[in-house]
């Protein structure tokens, strides 16, 4: 676990008591100004990432907590195993990983993950779930007032066929103001209930938004990536839950409406009420934004039809294969790598190709 203290690590363990600079993602320690100077000449370190102990400070507090060295063991994760989606160093690999065939560096992992896909993908459906709770409060803040307006009018209704009829009405008039206040408030209650959700959804999503933009600054690959597939966790949670509220009742548009009984024009010894109350629920016509659908829209909108006789090609990049084995199949990824699926033998690999043909990794 990565220490919270901010003194100097090297001095600790010197018995003296200095602040700490800078903070070492490598050694997982923060650093005074004196020992950063040897830190950052030191063949053992002089490599390593290290950033400003203000930087550090502004990381979440689950973020500090994640170490670069194993808990059970003391030492340094060096391997990944996608079966378990956890880190591990040499001893866990001997202890509890030595049956996983998915074993890969760790470090093949994690130094793409302020760049991945994934982590782009969070910060947009993050932009997209406050911009969906943005479209129901604004959908519901409107209901409600739409609610009290036409309460008001029937209201107004009432107090104005009131004046035509005799005082012993009075108290129907009170039962069915009473039940018209009744209806709005349990309906309001509702909307209020719901909007007070909403409210706390989206203070959620904008304190994840604050982690994710100190995280991809700030954090190291390990803290990155592992604090991604948390914040994964909780973004696809948060999204079911208002995707669930755009498909529930609590979204339906409550309408106030009032109905005069005829027998208000008949006479007052017939009348019994005042007429009746209904509450109506209505699909909203609201819209959730999502992403990929307006990705695939955008798309559509750029097609542009164009004869084959017409399409020139020029070759772009030649690329020599043949170092990497029977290649099966290709695939260009959107940041312009590409990748091979090879076989040689008996073995079968993946090999990943950076947009000039030089080799970015390979997995066998």
């Amino acid at each position: 676990m990565a220490t919270s203290s901010l003194n100097c690590g090297v001095c600790d363990l010197r018995n003296i008591s200095k602040l700490s600079a800078i903070w070492c993602t490598e050694c997982d320690e923060g650093l005074c100004e004196g020992c950063q100077e040897h830190h950052s000449l030191s063949k053992g370190s002089r490599n390593h990432t290290v950033i400003p102990i203000s930087e550090y400070r502004k990381l979440p507090s689950d973020v500090i907590k994640i170490s670069q060295f194993c808990d059970k063991h003391n030492e340094k994760y060096i391997i990944y195993c996608k079966k378990h989606e956890c880190p591990c160093c040499s001893s866990c690999i001997v202890q509890s990983h030595n049956r996983c065939d998915e074993i890969v560096k760790l470090d093949d992992v994690i130094k793409n993950a302020k760049t991945s896909n994934a982590f782009y993908e969070i910060e947009q459906t993050l932009v997209e779930v406050v911009e969906n709770i943005g479209k129901i409060r604004q959908d519901r803040q409107k209901n409600q007032l739409t609610l009290s307006e036409t309460r008001k009018q029937i209201e107004k209704e009432i107090a104005e066929t009131r004046i035509a009829i005799n005082n012993h009405i009075d108290k129907i008039q009170a039962d069915i103001i009473k039940e018209l206040c009744a209806s709005e408030d349990k309906e309001s209650r509702k909307i209020r209930q719901l909007l007070i959700s909403l409210e706390e959804k989206q203070q959620e999503i904008l304190s994840l938004q604050d982690s994710i933009s100190d995280i991809k600054q700030n954090a190291s690959d390990l803290q990155t990536f592992l604090s991604l597939k948390r914040i994964e966790k909780e973004v696809s949670g948060k999204d079911k839950f208002i995707r669930s509220i755009s498909d529930s009742e609590n979204l339906k548009e409550i309408v106030l409406s009032f109905t005069f009984n005829n027998a208000i024009q008949n006479l007052i010894t017939d009348i019994q009420n005042f007429g009746k109350i209904t509450v109506e629920s209505k699909p909203s016509n609201i819209e959730l934004t999502t992403r990929k659908h307006k990705q695939a829209q955008i798309i559509v909108a750029k097609l542009q039809s164009r004869s084959f006789e017409h399409i020139n090609f020029k070759l772009q990049q030649t690329i020599d294969t043949r170092k990497y084995g029977n290649i099966h199949g290709t695939c260009l990824l959107p940041d312009g790598r590409i990748v091979f699926s090879s076989r040689g033998c008996g073995k079968g690999a993946i090999i990943v190709l950076i947009a000039n043909g030089s080799l970015s990794f390979e997995v066998f």
